[in-house]
Parts: C-alpha cells; structure tokens; sequence
C-alpha cells in the first residue's frame, strides 16, 4: 500500500462521534458496569463486617477503609491521567483489571480487619485505573457534540451497577451470611472485566490526537494548580466534586450505621444503599445529555443545593423505610445532575491534549473527597454524634454550591 493510501486510511479510522464509534463505546459501557459493581460489592456489607465480625465499634476505625481507598483512587486518578497519554489508555485499563483479581478473595477470606484495609487499597488503584481510563476513552471517542451523554452513559452504567450489586449483596448476606457467598460476585465481575479488555478494547490515543489537530483551544501553563484552583471554572469545578465525594463517602460508611440504630434490617439498608447509587445512575442517562444542552454552571449549583437540603433532611428521627427511600432517591438525583457535567465541564475548559491530565487531576481532588469526608465524619460522629456529622457535610455541600454560582463563568455561548 502506497504512503497516500496509508494515510486516507488512517484518516478514515479515526472518527469522532457517538454514531461512528458506537461498537467501543458500548463495549466501553459495558467494563464501566463490572467496574461499579466492585465497588457495589463493599457498599452494604463492610459497616456490617466491622461491627459483626471483628468487632470494631468506632466509627473512625471503621471509616478506615473509605480513607485508604479515596486517598489510593485519588493519587491513581492522578497518574492515570498523566500517563494515559505515554503508556496508552488500553494497558492502564488491563492493569487496572489485574489489580482487582485478589480483592474479593481478601474480604471473604480476610483474618483481620487490616487485610478489609488492604482489600480497599487495591480496590483504590483499581477504580482509579480502570474508571478514569473509561472516561477518557469515551471523551476521545466521541467528540465535543455528544460529550455530555457520553458521560451520562458511562456514569450511569457504573452506579447502576453499584446499586445492583449493593442490593444483590445485602439480599444474599441476608440469606446466607454475610461471608464468603456475596463477594463471590466480585470473582465473577473481575474476570469478566480483565477479559472484555483484554479481548476486545482498542486504545482511542489517535482520537485524541486527531480532535487536538482541530482545536483552537489554549494550552494552560500549570495544568495542576489552574486545574486545582487558579482557573475559575475548573476550580469551582474541582471543589464541588470534592465535596461530593465528601458527602459520598458520609453515605458509605454512616448510613448503615445510622438506619441500623434506627432498627431497620439488613435487607431495608441494602435497599436504602440500592436506591441511592441506582437513581444516581439512571438519572445521569438524562441529566448526561442535559450537560449537552444547559450551562454547566446552572446543573452544578442546583445539584449541589439539592444535595445539601437532602442530607439536612436525614436528621429528622421518627422516619420510616419509604421515607428514606425518599430521601436516598433525591439524592441519587441531586448527584446525577453533578457527576457528568463534572468531566463535561473539565473537557470543556481543557485543551484535548492537557485533557486526561485535568481530568485525572480533577478526580485527584474529587476522590479525596471519600477520604477527607471519611475522618471527617468518623471523628465528629465519634466526638459529637452522627447528627452531628450529617450536619457538618450538608452544610459543606450547601457551601460548595453557592461557590459553583458565584466563581464559575459561563461561556459567551451558554
């Protein structure tokens, strides 16, 4: 083949769009799902583990797990995104899957409560991994046209799964113990994740490259500190995903705890826990595509807000299950307003080329969020109460959404 026909040839493979690239971007979906159902797979029982297991009573102790694992997903979202442009976003994503094999097999089998640690350590590097990876794979694929629904779908595929999984688990401890039968799903996700990559995946780097060819955007001098702060979109931007993840994280680990003392079952907390991540995942299918079209500016701060008034409404006593099914569904909505327009945002206001490295530096900060969120709450509900914490986070997250409408700039189109 002549050096002319080579080149059309390249130039033919390398398409934007939702429409052209629909094959990888399903396949895509798809490893995005079995990513958060690993996270799903902790996300009713481990306060359960603590408590019944090793008897661990200390809300600080057993916030543990959430510290190691927002502080190792935040630091691999980092370098995930500086690498994702030299190593390739395929060989991330395979050792993001390799580092998942052992996790379940830990907290089945787990002595002591130091190896439950351990477990989310891996589990850390893994989300990071292989969910930034995901992103990024998407947003090369797609283009600025569909970039909104493209992350609605992605989110929604992984905190669907999350939701499922979370349910599937807790209905299965309810029936036959709470080790070793539920975190055999974890097995099952892990494999299926390493060979769906491994078969199938294809890198989307020359994507990049050929959308960066096209831009007129600026490079930014100091991607970390502009993508930090400094730039007032993406530091709004930056600081609201912090706190969402600082409330995220209350949710993991206080929640159980909380309608435990309020005399629900395991099953009533594992549907609670279900609902949650499940309308935050679903919801993103609409509010993704509604990135597409409203100013992000406007979707962050009344998703914040939302959020904030909901968490408030967790200290009434004397609520029932429907009422917290309620509450959890609102919150469910009031984040999937926030969780694609997030990275919406930061591929927005970065150049294609500096692009994986913003967004890995914002999930740095964003995924920091589960850990500062995690000491923060189990040190006040430890001092104080749980009330006490709840108050402290929504009023945080009212904050963070005041700092979203007065920083952020819209742009001449929006």
């Amino acid at each position: 083949m002549s050096e002319k026909s080579n080149k059309e040839a390249n130039s033919e493979a390398v398409v934007l769009g939702l429409k052209v690239n629909w094959r990888q971007f399903t396949l895509l979906v798809l490893v995005n799902a079995f990513v958060g159902g690993m996270v799903g797979l902790e996300r009713t029982l481990l306060p359960e583990l603590a408590t019944t297991s090793f008897g661990i009573a200390a809300k600080t102790a057993i916030f543990s797990f959430i510290i190691v694992f927002g502080i190792t997903k935040a630091l691999t979202n980092y370098y995930t995104g500086a690498l994702a442009n030299r190593w390739g976003r395929k060989n991330l994503l395979l050792w993001g899957w390799l580092l998942a094999l052992p996790i379940p097999f830990m907290l089945m089998w787990a002595p002591s409560w130091g190896w439950i640690v351990v477990a989310n350590g891996f589990l850390g590097v893994h989300q990071g991994l292989t969910w930034s990876s995901t992103v990024v794979m998407k947003i090369d694929l797609v283009g600025a046209r569909d970039r909104g629904l493209a992350m609605g779908l992605n989110e929604a595929s992984g905190y669907l799964a999350v939701g499922a999984v979370a349910f599937l688990t807790g209905l299965v401890a309810s029936h036959y113990g709470v080790r070793p039968y539920p975190f055999w799903i974890g097995v099952v996700l892990s494999v299926a994740g390493l060979l769906t990559t491994w078969l199938w995946v294809k890198d989307t780097r020359r994507h990049m490259q050929a959308e960066a060819a096209a831009s007129s955007a600026g490079l930014m001098r100091g991607v970390f500190w502009e993508t930090t702060w400094k730039n007032p979109n993406l530091g709004a931007i930056t600081q609201a995903g912090l706190i969402n993840n600082l409330n995220d994280g209350l949710m993991w680990g206080l929640l159980p705890i909380l309608l435990t003392q309020r005399g629900l079952s395991l099953s009533e907390i594992g549907l609670v826990a279900a609902v949650y991540p499940g309308v935050w995942g679903l919801g993103q299918l609409f509010t993704g595509k509604m990135a597409d079209h409203y100013p992000v500016k406007r979707l962050l701060t009344v998703g914040m807000l939302l959020q904030g008034i909901v968490l408030l409404g967790l200290l009434f006593s004397g609520l029932n299950i429907h009422h917290y099914i309620f509450l959890a569904a609102s919150l469910g909505f009031g984040t999937a307003l926030v969780y694609p327009t997030f990275l919406v945002g930061v591929a927005q206001y970065a150049h294609p080329r500096q692009r994986a490295e913003s967004i890995g530096i914002f999930r740095l900060w964003r995924d920091l969020g589960y850990a500062l969120g995690a000491i923060l709450t189990g040190v006040i509900a430890d001092v104080l109460s749980i009330g006490a914490a709840i108050l402290a986070v929504a009023l945080l997250t009212l904050a963070s959404g005041v700092i979203v409408w007065v920083r952020m700039r819209l742009k001449p189109a929006e």
